[in-house]
Order: structure tokens, then C-alpha cells, then sequence
């Protein structure tokens, strides 16, 4: 039996994990659960999966779960805050750790489950963004396994040869087209854009997430991100690594190689197909996700993405070519710019201009200690408010 964390249970990757999971139960075994604040959702899966740990990040939250729990006589332990998802992170009985917690509050936990050398089914692609040369070296130094759960970078894994990691020249590969949905503002007016709604911002036409990520896909921020992810994971260049505007979501990303052949995969736009390879690799399960009928799809579109559309891709990609801790400044201020826009305090288009802001008025550095990312993140975050206030 493989023991199992999962980082983020309550949220869709989370859901999709444990529903993954359930349909093999002699091969994966929940050992602990976490959550935010969602008590409810929690209670549920701990009584579902009886796990040996449940932890909440907010420690009121955690006392509520626990007091719950004793009146039905779950025997599952409770714990709270950064150290209860630590701990739980690197339990000698977990082998599989999945990271989805969203933004940066995922860094400390993901980081402590790469140090304890598990399989780390990275959901949280701004552990790489906030932290990505650390985040790497302790993974080689401690013998983890970082196998990508996002559909792009799981599908570029997927297309690769094995051995990449000796660099894209040895093997063959000339560049990762990263596909790109466009988004629910894809054909919108510009002019339109001023006056987006957080409703119509999370309404993606394709996949079912969190409204945070929702809206990274209708700024195209979360592509700016998994291209930075991307340069970490498989050890290149952001020139190596180009957008496509794929409006389908069938491929999910593709290898170009230098003889012209280009690899893809394809599927249905369900998260469950990238978390059970990641989960059975080398080997394939089922995953509950159906068989892709080619004659329903009928036809593939693509496009460059539009730089006045999306300027959000040309910050990320200014900050992953300043290196440092120009990275983990761009991701600070845009989930302060988010969050500002979901609680309509910002419109959506002064969620670019809140960050790049941001990346104008503070100077990075080396990214050479896990104190000075946080002490950038806090910087960046600090900064991002100040802006988004005078913006009400």
C-alpha cells in the first residue's frame, strides 16, 4: 500500500486526488488530509478515507473539525497551522505527497516533503515560481521525485525523453509549445475588458477550478507561471518554450524536436488523467476519465496569444529572464491583485497594471536562501496592498 498526503484535499485538485484514490483501494492509502478553513468538506473526506491526520491551517477551524470528528467517533488526529502540514508532509508511513495548495502557502509544506524525499505530485506551481532553484536543489539533494500534475506540464512530461534532464541539445528537442486555452476574454473587445465581472472571470469555458486560478486563466497569468514551472521542471530556457492559444483544451501541450517531429498528448480537460499517471507512473490506472473521441472533437484551432490582451504572459516572462527573486515578487502581487479583484476592489484590468507596478518599484535579488524568498514575498505583498487601496 502506498501512503498518501494530500496538500489541498478540499480544493478540485484535492477532490480529484481522493476520487482517484477510491477507485484503488488495495494500491493507495489515505494517511492525511488537509484544509484552510473548510470544515465541512474536510469533516466528510476524513470520515470517507478515515486518515490518521486531518490538519487545517486555521487553528480555530482545526478545534471545530476535531470537536466534530469526537461526536461521530472518527479516530482521526487532528493538527493545525504550518507545522501540522509539515508534519504531515514528511511522515515516514506517506511515500506520494500531493501539493495543491494553492499560492504560495504551499511552499513550506511541498518543500518539507521534498527534503523527506517523497514522490511530490506538484499541483502547486508556485512552489517553482516563488522558489524554484531552491526548490530543485534540495529535490536532487534528497532524492524526491517531482512528477507535474498541471495538465501542460504533465503533458509535456509525458512527450519528453526520458533522459532530458542532460539538456534539450543532447536529446533532440528544439522547444515545449505550451498550450493555452485563451480563457473565457479570449474574443472580448478590449475595451470590455474594464468592466469584467469576478463571475464572468471564473466562468472558464473548459475546466472546473478554484476561483483564484480562474482567474490566472482569464488574465493568462497562470500560462506566465507555467512558464517559469516549465523552465524549472525540465531544466531550460524561457526561449525554449513557446505559448499556444489552443482554445479546446484537447492537447494539452506538445515537444517540438529538431528532426520536426512534434509529440503531443491529448485528452478530455479533467485533472483526474494527469494525477493518475503522476500517481501510477511509470505504470497507468484507470482514472474514471472517458476515452477521447476524435470524430466528436472534429477539429483543432490555434493562435498566438495577443500581447495586448494577456500582458500578464510578457511580465512573467520579464521575471523569469530577471531571475533572482523576480519571480516570487510577480507572484506575490498578482495573488494580492486577485484577491483585490475578486472582492471588486480593483477591475480586472488594473490587475496586470497593479503588478507591473510592483516589479518597477522593487529590485530583486539573489533568490539564495529560503528567508530572503519569503522576506520578497512579504515585500511584494506589502507593496501590491498599499497600491491596490489607492486604487479603490
Amino acid at each position: 500500500m502506498i501512503g498518501l498526503t494530500v496538500l489541498g484535499s478540499t480544493g478540485s485538485i484535492g477532490v480529484s486526488t481522493l476520487d482517484v484514490a477510491a477507485r484503488h483501494p488495495r494500491r493507495f492509502r489515505v494517511v492525511a488530509l488537509t484544509a484552510n478553513r473548510d470544515v465541512g468538506k474536510l469533516f466528510a473526506q476524513c470520515r470517507q478515507f478515515q486518515p490518521r491526520y486531518a490538519v487545517m491551517a486555521d487553528a480555530e477551524c482545526a478545534r471545530e473539525l476535531a470537536r466534530r470528528l469526537a461526536q461521530v467517533a472518527c479516530p482521526t488526529e487532528v493538527l493545525s497551522g504550518v507545522e501540522g502540514l509539515e508534519s504531515v508532509a514528511a511522515l515516514a508511513e506517506v511515500q506520494f505527497v500531493m501539493a495543491a495548495i494553492v499560492g504560495a502557502a504551499g511552499l513550506l509544506p511541498t518543500l518539507a516533503a521534498v527534503r523527506a524525499g517523497k514522490r511530490i505530485l506538484l499541483a502547486n506551481k508556485e512552489a517553482l515560481v516563488v522558489a524554484g532553484q531552491l526548490f530543485m536543489q534540495e529535490a536532487d539533494r534528497n532524492n524526491a521525485l517531482i512528477l507535474p500534475i498541471d495538465s501542460e506540464h504533465n503533458a509535456i512530461f509525458q512527450c519528453m525523453p526520458h533522459d532530458y534532464r542532460r539538456g534539450f541539445a543532447r536529446v533532440g528537442v528544439e522547444r515545449i509549445l505550451l498550450t493555452a486555452s485563451g480563457g473565457p476574454f479570449r474574443q472580448l473587445p478590449l475595451e470590455r475588458l474594464s468592466r469584467v465581472t469576478p463571475e464572468q472571470a471564473c466562468a472558464h469555458p473548459n475546466w472546473s477550478m478554484g476561483r483564484k486560478i480562474s482567474v490566472d486563466s482569464a488574465t493568462m497569468m497562470n500560462k506566465g507561471l507555467e512558464l517559469i514551472e516549465a523552465c524549472w521542471l525540465f531544466h531550460t530556457t524561457p526561449e525554449r518554450v513557446q505559448v499556444v492559444v489552443h482554445p479546446q483544451s484537447v492537447i494539452h501541450s506538445m515537444v517540438q524536436y529538431v528532426d520536426g517531429s512534434v509529440l503531443a498528448q491529448l485528452g478530455h480537460p479533467d485533472m483526474r488523467t494527469p494525477i493518475a499517471h503522476a500517481m501510477a507512473w511509470p505504470e497507468r490506472i484507470t482514472s474514471g476519465v472517458s476515452g477521447l473521441d476524435l470524430f466528436e472533437v472534429a477539429r483543432l484551432d490555434f493562435e498566438p496569444p495577443d500581447p495586448r490582451r494577456f500582458p500578464c504572459l510578457s511580465l512573467a516572462s520579464q521575471a523569469i529572464t530577471a531571475g533572482g527573486t523576480a519571480p516570487a515578487l510577480l507572484n506575490a502581487a498578482n495573488e494580492v491583485a486577485v484577491a483585490a479583484f475578486l472582492e471588486e476592489h480593483i477591475g480586472f484590468d488594473a490587475i496586470p497594471a497593479l503588478i507591473e507596478a510592483v516589479l518597477n518599484d522593487l529590485t530583486p535579488v539573489a533568490a539564495d536562501s529560503l528567508e530572503t524568498l519569503l522576506e520578497a514575498d512579504r515585500e511584494a505583498r506589502a507593496l501590491a496592498e498599499q497600491k491596490a487601496r489607492k486604487l479603490v
